[in-house]
């Protein structure tokens, strides 16, 4: 998928051809190029080579089209084409407050997440990102070959509809990198749960953005990494 904005080629990003139009919304905001409220269109298109997407933005919106990535993005990538290390490691949003859940609501999503991956169960080949409330009920769900495509279409369905990420939690099938760690900080979300482990630098990302990391997340429980002061024990009594 070739994505551009306002005309101008960016990167391309090897995807599953579904939720087009959330993945470019969710890399829009995950990669910091520009702000939900900044997009005033998105046009998708289908060549011979693939499916374009083209992010219209408001005249004048700050962002980085200025820097567009020399290298395609392939399923696994989640920092092809990006030239500096500045650009690689970019500082990160506070995150103040969030949700607070018990352990058995992040169990109750984990349960319940091979149910909804539908493309996942017909191909063995996709990951899944998924939004649970704060009950571990989800809400929400996409799937892609790529583990980063898959939380961009999250995080773009959730802008399009409306959702607030600050009620509930991020929960994806794949290991932890700190590419992921900053994706669900740009969401605006405190919690993610990974299935498999986080790298080093995510634990790190997570620890200086204020995220709740736990990962290792499995039917017979999960391990948490950073910031355990949201998972109580028992469920959160609200006023």
């Amino acid at each position: 998928m070739g994505l551009s904005f306002d005309g101008r080629p960016h990167t391309v990003l090897m995807a599953t051809p579904d939720d087009v139009e959330d993945l470019a919304r969710g890399f829009t905001l995950t990669e910091a190029v520009a702000r939900a409220e900044d997009i005033v269109d998105i046009e998708v298109s289908e060549t011979d080579l693939g499916i374009l997407a083209d992010v219209r933005l408001k005249p004048g919106t700050i962002q980085r089209k200025a820097r567009p990535r020399t290298l395609e993005g392939r399923s696994s990538c989640g920092l092809c084409g990006v030239q500096r290390l500045a650009d690689a490691v970019r500082p990160l949003p506070r995150l103040e407050g969030g949700a607070k859940v018990s352990h058995q609501a992040v169990q109750r999503a984990v349960d319940a997440l091979d149910e909804v991956q539908a493309l996942g169960r017909l191909t063995r080949a996709t990951h899944a990102a998924a939004f649970a409330d704060g009950e571990g009920a989800l809400v929400l769900v996409r799937e892609d070959v790529g583990r980063h495509n898959a939380l961009d279409k999250l995080a773009g369905a959730m802008a399009r509809q409306g959702r607030d990420p600050s009620g509930g939690f991020v929960l994806v099938t794949s290991r932890c990198s700190f590419e992921m760690v900053e994706k669900t900080v740009r969401m605006g979300c405190s919690i993610l749960v990974a299935v498999s482990a986080p790298t080093d630098l995510a634990i790190r990302r997570a620890e200086e953005a204020g995220l709740t990391l736990a990962a290792l997340a499995r039917a017979d429980g999960h391990a948490v990494f950073t910031h355990a002061e949201r998972l109580l024990d028992t469920a959160p009594e609200y006023a």
